[in-house]
Order: C-alpha cells, then structure tokens, then sequence
C-alpha cells in the first residue's frame, strides 16, 4: 500500500490550494460515502418493490459510513474496479445485505449520481466564497466612493474617476458569477437510475411483477437524494453538465484575473495607488529585502489561468464520447473536476483577504492626479472656449500644443506647466481670461456620477445578497 506523504509527489492541491471543506468534498473517502448511501436508497426503494428484505436494508444502513480505504485498495489491486473493489469491502461488512448491494445497478448509476451531488456541494460552497468576497467589496466601496483617482485607458492617464467607482467595477463582474451560479445550481442533475445505456433495461427485468416500474423506481431513489434526474442519458449523464460548470469557475477565475492584475499594476511604484496587504514579518524577496512583491494577487492570476485551461478538457469530454459512451472522461475527470474547485476556492479565499486588507496609497493617488488630471480638464475648457465664441478646431490645436509641451516638461521631471502654459496664451484669453483657464483646470473634469454609481451598485449587490439570490425566492 504506498504512503502518500511528502516523500513522494502529491498535488499542492492536497495540502497547499483550497479549504478543507472544499477538500473533504473531493476526497476518496467522502465518495465513498456518498456511493454507500445511493446503494442504500436504492435497497430501501428496492424494499418496498418486495425485492429485498427489510432487515438486509438495515445491515446496510448500520455500516454505511464505516469506510474501509486499505481493504478495499487491497480488493482493487485483484479487481481493477474500484466501484466493484468499494461494493466487496461494504458486503464483507454487511453479512446480512451484503449480497444485494447494486442490485440491478451498473457503475455509473452510482458514479455520476455521487458526482452530481459533489459538483452541486462544491457549487455551494463556492457560493458562500461568493458571498464573503462580495461583502467586503461592498464595503470598500462605501468607504471609497467619494476618494478621486486617475483613470487610465490604453495604460495611459485619462479622466478622474473614483476609487469606489473601479472596485463597483469587479464587484459587478462577481455579482455577475454568483448570478450565474445561481442559475446553474438547479440545472445540476445526476444520472437518475437508467442501466448500461441509458434504457433501464436491468430494472425492467428486475422489477417485472412487483408492480412498480423502473420510472417510478428511479423518481423514489431520486427523492431519497434529494437530486433530479435528467430525463434521458446514455451510460452517463450528459457530460455538458461538466462543461457548463467548469466554464462558470474558468468564468469567476476570469473576474479574479481582472482585479488581481490590477491590484498588481496600481501596486507598482509607477503607480502607488493601491497595494495587498503585506505581514510584519513577510519577506518579498530571498535576494532583495526591500522587496513588496504582490505575491497574493500574483498566486490569484496564476491559479486563475490554470482554471481557465480546464473547459477545453471538459468540452473534449461531451464532444468525443462516442455513442452511448467511451472512457475519454473517467482518468480525467478525478483530476479536472476537483482541482477546479479547489483552485477557485483558494481564489475566492486570497481575494476575499486581499480586498479586506487593501491598502490605499494617498500619496500616490494625490501625486497622479495633481500631475495628470489637469489634462483631463482640457475637455471642459475647450467647451466654454467654444461657448464664449471660439472656432473648436483652432481651439483644439492651441489646446493639443500646450499638452504636448506640458507632457514633455514631466517627462523631464518638471512640474506639470500646463495651467501656465494655457493660461498665458493669448490665442486663449481673449476669450476666456486667465484666471477662468486656470479656475477650469483647477476644477478639473470632475468624476461625475461614479460616488452615485458606486453605492447604488453596493445597495444592488446588498439586496441580492439579502434575499439569498435566486435560490432564495
């Protein structure tokens, strides 16, 4: 039996990715329970059909948490099932119903309806990462609403905004995931009990005079898991399923790129405007001490671009699965579905700390605004040189020279000149005095309605969150 301890490789995602939550959903044991329990649902409907006795089915119950991982990798060495290896190990447990385990079941009956309650478990939990993260936007962006910074566009200064304004800005892109996670929740179905290729033949033979048909079998098995079944499948449920739940993850590891990146780009010194939290006692750099890398936002992105590879496999899985099925999916499928979610948990975990601890850097927001923002005035001004009777186009030309002298005297290191510049050309005041140019430029293009916009999405976001979102009403 091998030890599986740091000796040897195992993934980072058993130990260094995700919470343990997150982890125990994904776990062999945690299947192993949940195969157990899909078995006794199915005798206990089984019991009432007359098909097995009473006291069988609660043998089975009696033992159905009692997992025994060494013995039945001791039986899967000689089998090379695993499911087969999981259903001796539960009889030898069982000697009074042991011998009606998986009646008239094949494999995937039990797989995909465990699977299914594993994505719809791990998609909750998800939802609570959602939520926490979405709530400490939320009062970022409160408590940043009013605070002016510089927008940048092509990477370069554009106009004012406010800093409570560009965080409504992800918190609209995780709004938007947890909308749609809200509506994928009940799109989350199980194989239902169907047979070999989807036809329920084994159940029909089964269940021939009992006078109960394999619909009605199914329907009751379902209910005890409180899982819907899709209407028709092959050996499998659809493997589409997987794809739209893996997009909906690469979908929030996307907005978490977004914000992350940012984090990193306004953290540089060039910038100085924002910046993660960093430790006491944290180091930056192993060669440079004085280093603040951005470690956090930096682990976001790269966690972020590993979730986003996975939909093509999931897609590969639904599109080349030939006829009623191939094993394509099965070897990939233990690895891709649960290091998704468990890279997307540690996602909505380091966010969620990042966005708590975020750190403003006033001066650097006051210093990009004093040397950039009155260049975003410009805008307003050529208005009231066109409104006191100017031509626009000679206007703007006067305008454009002055920016580019004043935008080469900061590239020298100077002091942005360009109030001087424009407020001592005559071309200018002789329609709009000095002291007006230099009152408009002063005043700057403002950051309109983004304070309003910022706490209108926070009040949206707020009453989602209340009503518990779709699946709340």
């Amino acid at each position: 039996m091998p030890s599986y301890t740091h000796e040897t490789f195992i993934s980072p995602f058993t130990w260094r990715y995700g919470s343990e939550a997150m982890r125990a959903i994904w776990s062999e044991v945690y299947k192993r329970k949940l195969w157990r329990r899909i078995w006794v649902a199915l005798a206990e409907v089984q019991a009432r059909a007359g098909l097995v006795a009473p006291e069988q089915v609660a043998d089975l119950r009696a033992h159905m948490e009692e997992i025994n991982w060494e013995r039945a990798q001791e039986i899967e060495e000689a089998l090379r099932h695993d499911l087969m290896a999981e259903v001796r190990a539960f009889a030898e447990q069982c000697p009074i119903g042991g011998g009606i385990i998986h009646l008239g079941a094949t494999s995937m009956d039990v797989e995909d309806n465990a699977d299914a309650l594993r994505l719809r478990e791990a998609l909750r939990l998800i939802r609570e990462g959602l939520v926490r993260l979405l709530r400490a936007f939320v009062e970022q962006m409160r408590a940043q609403a009013e605070r002016p910074a510089m927008a940048y566009t092509h990477l370069q200064p554009a106009e004012p905004t406010t800093l409570g304004y560009r965080l409504a800005q992800y918190a609209q892109d995780f709004w938007e995931d947890l909308r749609a996670l809200d509506r994928l929740l009940p799109q989350v179905r199980g194989k239902g009990f169907k047979g070999a290729v989807g036809t329920a033949a084994s159940y029909a033979q089964l269940l021939e005079g009992t006078g109960m048909t394999p619909a009605q079998m199914e329907a009751e098995v379902m209910a005890r898991l409180g899982l819907e079944a899709y209407p028709v499948t092959t050996q499998t449920y659809p493997r589409k399923m997987d794809y739209q739940v893996l997009t909906f993850l690469a979908g929030v590891a996307q907005s978490a790129h977004k914000f992350a990146f940012d984090v990193r780009l306004l953290q540089s010194p060039v910038f100085g405007e924002l910046s993660e939290p960093f430790g006491a006692q944290q180091v930056g750099s192993s060669a440079m001490p004085f280093k603040r890398n951005p470690i956090t936002s930096e682990s976001i992105c790269s966690l972020a671009r590993f979730v986003a590879g996975l939909p093509i496999i999931a897609w590969e899985n639904a599109a080349l699965s030939a006829l009623e099925r191939t094993l394509d999916d099965s070897a990939n499928r233990r690895e891709v579905l649960p290091a998704a979610f468990l890279a997307v948990d540690e996602i909505l975990l380091r966010l969620r700390r990042v966005v708590t601890g975020l750190r403003v850097g006033e001066q650097g927001i006051a210093h990009n605004l004093a040397t950039y923002a009155p260049f975003a005035a410009t805008e307003p001004l050529l208005m009231a040189l066109v409104k006191a009777g100017a031509d626009r186009q000679e206007m703007h030309e006067c305008l454009r020279e002055a920016s580019m002298a004043a935008w080469a005297a900061i590239q020298r290191g100077e002091a942005n000149p360009l109030a001087d510049l424009l407020a001592g050309d005559t071309r200018l005041t002789a329609y709009v005095p000095p002291e007006r140019i230099r009152a408009i430029l002063a005043a700057g293009a403002g950051v309109g309605e983004a304070p309003h916009w910022a706490r209108a999405l926070a009040d949206e976001i707020e009453e989602y969150l209340a009503s518990g979102g779709v699946e709340g009403r």
